[in-house]
């Protein structure tokens, strides 16, 4: 039982004795800075139970209070907020609980609960990761471990659209413009080597739309009768047919990217339980639009295409399958989310971590999902979050003006190792150890930078501002940990005993903030939130700074107190590891 539940318990026993009324809750908040106390009490919600001035309301609990809880030594009442003072030893035996406790915060899995899967990446295979797929991995991997921490058994995966009318655009424009070059022949990672064939079909495309505009057709007219276009149409035809030529190439340009793609997960430091294609599980979603066909969740238009009603529901008319036969994104989400559950029958909920462009999109699946009879569907969770926008604008794939992931995260190493240079605190570092330590701090400052947003929030990235050794940074953060790993190599005495002393405000006000950790780690995975986790471990490292400008740790004159000092250093220490290693940052132990 956590404070906040000891005091709402005790503030109801004392309304109940003093006043004979029952309370269903107590209204808490933080004790603000000029006013004594370590929580507070807000009185004006019990006027609607209780009669009289809410000062002579607040005194008369805080007497009660006094008189009979421990955790409690003194009080005071400023107009309708009862601020209540937590005595010393609370907090003492609270610390001496959590001290060695290195999982502290984290629960362990209850196997009784159902299992929880986490979509994230889901790239396509016309193209390398961007920017914008940077905020994915990093949302829904940093989301998929806090869900393990607050005690979920979870599953990481992904679905790679590895079919459809923009793979064949990249394998046609190859196929016309390529000479057969290679991953090997190039030089290139072989995500970059397609992605530019899938820029340069839209640019041969819009040659042929110019030349039939000149012609005297419309610019909607040439755009469906480009032949381009119609070639890559063909193509799509052919490869849902198993033509041998088509597949072949498809596999082949799929393997290069997929290379590509595993060495940007690996940099990047994510990784997946488990992989989904959407050229296997679009044939399953087909399955089920026949099968939806007989029970009549959907129905066939005239000209052969299939459609689910939803107008009863406040939606529209969805297409899942094509006048010809061939499967469109619906069909393939349908058949993905069905085979998981075959594939993991503990899994119990799905989280899919896509931009909130697809909000409609993940609004029609669940409600399909459920029509086609899926308990499971009930406890479908779409993680929509903002775009990632630059200084320059929008970044547009077709056109290849995008951030790439692999340029991304080495600049950030880059501008990591100016900054570090200049602040000259690297003596003694080998070449190596530098090296390592800049991508350290480069990816920090990335994964902190874009984890702090609120993921419903878009974000301006500004690769310099998110290196910044002050302020709410992952490098200030990362600093911090490795200013306290330097105490603890000076601290050459047995911090391992239990130490009660008198505490200090400063020593306090970081207790009371270790004390929130738990907490915090339950809210974000509720809120699926790891902005949450961020910005409580800068909090908790604004407090220890605080702490540690004000208080001598290792020149304390008092044996016990340098011994606590220490101790509480090194609890915070392990909290801002524990709390980056959610968000998948790492901490360095010099800097």
């Amino acid at each position: 039982m956590n404070l906040q539940d000891i005091i709402s318990n005790q503030v109801k026993q004392a309304v109940l004795t003093t006043f004979n009324v029952n309370l269903e809750s107590v209204e808490f908040q933080a004790t603000r800075k000029e006013f004594e106390g370590d929580i507070t009490v807000v009185i004006f919600p019990m006027l609607r139970f209780v009669k009289g001035n809410p000062v002579q309301i607040g005194e008369v609990i805080g007497n009660y209070l006094l008189e009979n809880v421990d955790e409690v030594s003194a009080f005071n009442v400023v107009k309708g907020f009862l601020n209540i003072v937590i005595a010393d030893t609370y907090y003492i035996k609270f610390f001496n609980k959590i001290k060695n406790d290195d999982l502290y915060g984290f629960v362990s899995p209850n196997p009784n609960e159902k299992a929880i899967m986490v979509e994230y990446s889901s790239p396509n295979t016309n193209k390398p990761l961007h920017l914008g797929h940077v905020r994915n991995n990093l949302l829904g991997y940093s989301v998929a471990e806090i869900l393990k921490a607050s005690g979920k058994k979870v599953y990481k995966t992904q679905i790679i659209n590895d079919r459809g009318i923009h793979i064949c655009k990249s394998m046609l424009a190859w196929k016309l413009f390529g000479n057969n070059e290679t991953p090997e022949t190039t030089g290139l990672k072989g995500d970059k080597l397609v992605g530019n064939y899938y820029v340069k079909f839209d640019q041969e495309y819009k040659k042929e739309i110019e030349t039939l505009k000149a012609s005297g057709l419309s610019e909607e007219e040439a755009k469906k009768s480009a032949p381009l276009l119609l070639q890559a149409q063909d193509m799509l035809l052919k490869w849902e047919a198993g033509d041998e030529e088509i597949v072949a190439l498809w596999e082949t340009m799929n393997g290069w990217v997929y290379k590509g793609f595993n060495e940007t997960y690996k940099n990047l430091g994510v990784d997946f339980d488990t992989l989904y294609y959407e050229s296997n599980t679009y044939l399953l979603g087909k399955e089920f639009v026949a099968e939806g066909l007989k029970s009549g969740v959907f129905e066939k238009e005239a000209d052969g295409s299939v459609w689910c009603d939803l107008t009863s529901d406040g939606l529209d008319k969805k297409i899942v399958q094509r006048a010809d036969g061939t499967a469109v994104y619906m069909t393939q989400d349908i058949g993905t989310a069905i085979q998981r559950i075959k594939d993991f029958p503990d899994v119990g909920g799905m989280v899919y971590t896509v931009g909130n462009e697809q909000d409609y999109h993940f609004q029609v699946l669940f409600l399909i999902l459920k029509k086609l009879g899926f308990e499971w569907a009930e406890n479908l969770y779409h993680l929509s979050y903002g775009m990632v926008d630059l200084p320059s604008g929008k970044m547009k794939s077709r056109e290849g003006t995008v951030v790439d992931a692999d340029d991304l995260i080495d600049e950030m190493a880059k501008t990591a190792g100016e900054i570090s240079e200049e602040l000259g605190k690297l003596d003694g570092y080998t070449t190596q150890e530098k090296q390592a330590l800049y991508k350290t701090i480069g990816l920090g400052a990335l994964k902190y930078y874009i984890l702090k947003v609120d993921p419903k929030k878009r974000i301006l990235f500004d690769p310099k501002e998110s290196i910044d050794f002050q302020g709410n940074t992952g490098p200030f953060i990362q600093y911090t940990y490795a200013r306290i790993q330097a105490i603890l190599r000076k601290a050459e005495f047995d911090v391992s005993q239990d130490i009660a002393i008198n505490l200090n405000p400063k020593e306090k006000a970081l207790l009371k903030q270790l004390e929130m950790f738990p907490e915090v780690i339950q809210n974000a995975a509720n809120q699926h939130s790891p902005a949450l986790v961020a910005n409580y471990t800068y909090d908790l490292v604004k407090e220890f700074n605080s702490f540690y400008q004000n208080v001598s740790i290792l020149g304390a004159d008092i044996e016990n107190e340098k011994i606590f000092r220490v101790q509480l250093s090194k609890k915070v220490a392990l909290t801002i590891k524990n709390a980056f290693s959610v968000l998948g940052i790492q901490v360095p132990d010099r800097m």
